[in-house]
């Protein structure tokens, strides 16, 4: 006869709940593990999907995703003609805010140039820029339609979406968006009507660039990347980072305190899990410590107490982790960061919640060894 099975159905709702409860914590768990996964795959997923090699960058910068970078237009064409060098793409980034229905859509922009290195690789639906402006390919995430128009930019010009895609979002969660680089550097250096007349009538010049942020360079088969990137730095003064340097950038200077942040909470969370399976499980014994008394008197040794308390915990623990996994799986796609749970954190999730319950029962355990049979025949 199985003590623990027939305990726990002699207070099934009791639990039931207990179950429940201890489930959505290490769901919380699950969560915080799947945000800092999902942090990591959203801040990778830019320069990734772009295939650089190379990204030429403002010297003594670390690239235009962990830091401003700014480069004169015509670095592109200085850097095409480095031997070793297929092809390179001007590009700009930058965060613009709108409305749309109503509702604020905040954008990660970046403007290429088409039939260059940059841009959307894959689409879900329409197609890619074909025109020179007021064009917009973006993310599905930003709410945005096929057709849509959307005002972008101080001159509030109507940009029309044409393409959308899926999963491409900055290290900040934003949506990205793609238009052209002419159309990117109207919005990020445009100057308004009335400023510009106001700086006319100050006889100043009105401000205007045509700068950009970095070059994406891919490199001919059978070039070394190294090799590419002194010549770079050496003859035309610019900085070329390798894709793996930029995305040990990204995490190491864009998101770390993020992911920090979620590993002190993850400990914090496991250590409350802890804490509170502990004292379940030695409430659970003291509640029958009668009974546990009445086993002894019966002459059942400690190693089948023992098994009982030690059972109910794995029960406890290993039945919240498959209530929290569920309800994690349930309402992931509605967190408003991705959520990326992987094999390996569930394993060690598991992992852990077993050793907490091993450790939380040792408290019951000693209450039910100390207990003396002969209260089993003491008054109620």
């Amino acid at each position: 006869m199985n003590l623990a099975l027939r305990d726990v159905r002699r207070n099934k709702l009791r639990f039931a709940l207990t179950i429940l409860g201890v489930g959505m914590l290490i769901g919380v768990v699950i969560a915080m593990a799947g945000i800092y996964e999902g942090a990591v795959t959203d801040a990778l997923s830019m320069p990734r999907a772009l295939k650089a090699d190379l990204w030429v960058v403002q010297p003594r910068t670390f690239g235009p995703f962990a830091e401003p970078s700014r480069i004169p237009r015509d670095a592109r064409e200085l850097v095409r003609r480095i031997p070793g060098v297929a092809a390179a793409g001007a590009v700009t980034y930058q965060t613009v805010q709108t409305m749309a229905d109503g509702k604020p859509v905040r954008l990660l922009l970046e403007g290429y140039e088409i039939g260059r290195p940059g841009g959307p690789m894959k689409l879900t639906a329409g197609h890619g820029l074909t025109e020179s402006h007021y064009q917009l390919v973006v993310d599905g995430s930003s709410g945005l339609k096929l057709g849509q128009a959307v005002r972008l930019g101080p001159f509030h010009d109507p940009y029309t979406v044409v393409g959308l895609t899926h999963g491409m979002v900055g290290s900040g969660g934003d949506p990205v968006g793609w238009v052209t680089l002419l159309d990117a550097q109207a919005l990020q250096f445009g100057v308004p009507p009335a400023l510009e007349r106001r700086e006319a009538a100050s006889g100043r010049k009105p401000p205007t660039t045509t700068d950009i942020n970095a070059v994406l360079v891919r490199l001919a088969p059978g070039a070394a990347a190294p090799i590419v990137a002194r010549d770079i730095a050496r003859w035309k003064h610019l900085a070329a980072v390798p894709e793996t340097e930029e995305e040990r950038y990204l995490t190491a200077f864009v998101i770390e305190k993020m992911q920090r942040q979620l590993g002190m909470f993850m400990a914090i969370l496991v250590t409350v899990t802890a804490v509170i399976i502990t004292l379940i499980i030695y409430t659970l014994t003291m509640d029958k410590l009668r009974a546990i008394a009445t086993l002894k008197f019966i002459g059942a040794p400690d190693r089948v107490i023992v098994g009982m308390i030690v059972q109910q915990a794995l029960v406890l623990g290993i039945g919240g982790f498959v209530i929290g996994l569920a309800l994690v799986e349930e309402i992931k796609g509605t967190f408003p960061r991705r959520v990326q749970i992987e094999p390996r954190d569930l394993l060690i999730i598991l992992v852990i919640v077993t050793i907490v319950c091993l450790a939380g029962s040792v408290l019951g355990v000693r209450a039910a060894v100390k207990i003396n049979a002969a209260e089993a025949l003491a008054n109620g």
